[in-house]
């Protein structure tokens, strides 16, 4: 499978997906991971970013109140279509476009720094997106993407709950097998049953990589790796979303930060 394949899996996700996450009901998302990406972000305030991947908008929007003046991407004409319509109702100044992250539209040394929210690690040609991030980048921007923990999102995963039903431990497996596009059929756990009847589930397809190969395919294309991040959530975040409490026993994220050497300066789009 390539990316050309994975966009009709979700573009056929996005309506539902859009109409879920901004019901509040990906609580991984919005209680753990995006603030805890935040808070490795460096300042933004006043460079030029692209947001890859970017989804319905949600982090691209979040990445604009920190004072960046972002462009961003995705794939899926359905999500594009959906953050555009969220930026004219509340405008940030975001520039959205259908584009796929193997084949950025951009010249080199564009962006002061990129970004990829939970999106890399849906895009089979990996090695592509890396080296098409790196090659936008002003010399000294940043890349700072998060994905499935490589360790814990394998091939075999399963949860081993205790009598009371809290996750005490992950079974995984089959680590070094690739996936290449198995689909996955799932929706947000903590939707109503009664909000989910009569939606149809979203089909991902999985393609899944080790941790040497991600950082080994981040350092061959010549980024600087420098900060690394698994976000674990407070017991305060626990008591207030029960649903978080499987990911303080294993790391199901993990935030990547790498640099494309040279002198730091600031861009124009």
């Amino acid at each position: 499978m390539d990316h050309r394949e994975a966009r009709r899996y979700w573009n056929a996700n996005a309506e539902v997906w859009t109409r879920l996450a901004r019901a509040g009901y990906d609580v991984y998302r919005n209680h753990m991971n995006t603030p805890a990406f935040f808070e490795m972000l460096p300042n933004v305030d006043g460079l030029v970013g692209l947001d890859i991947g970017c989804g319905e908008g949600y982090n691209t929007r979040l990445l604009a109140v920190r004072g960046a003046q972002v462009v961003a991407l995705d794939v899926a004409d359905a999500f594009v279509r959906h953050a555009a319509e969220a930026e004219q109702q509340e405008k940030h100044g975001i520039r959205y476009m259908l584009a796929s992250a193997v084949e950025l539209p951009f010249g080199q040394e564009t962006f002061d720094f990129a970004t990829g929210f939970m999106s890399f690690m849906d895009i089979p040609e990996t090695d592509r997106v890396l080296a098409e991030a790196y090659r936008v980048l002003k010399p000294g921007g940043f890349l700072q993407f998060s994905i499935t923990h490589p360790c814990f999102d394998t091939p075999h995963r399963r949860n081993l709950r205790d009598e009371r039903g809290l996750t005490y431990a992950l079974e995984v497996g089959d680590y070094y097998h690739n996936l290449e596009g198995d689909v996955l059929e799932w929706i947000f756990g903590e939707t109503p049953d009664e909000v989910k009847q009569g939606l149809p589930k979203f089909r991902t397809p999985r393609f899944t990589r080790t941790m040497s190969q991600w950082l080994n395919s981040l350092l061959d294309v010549g980024f600087v790796l420098e900060r690394l991040g698994e976000p674990r959530p407070s017991d305060e975040t626990v008591r207030k979303q029960p649903a978080l409490q499987d990911a303080q026993v294993v790391a199901y994220f993990l935030h990547v930060r790498a640099r494309k050497p040279g002198a730091r300066s600031t861009a124009q789009v």
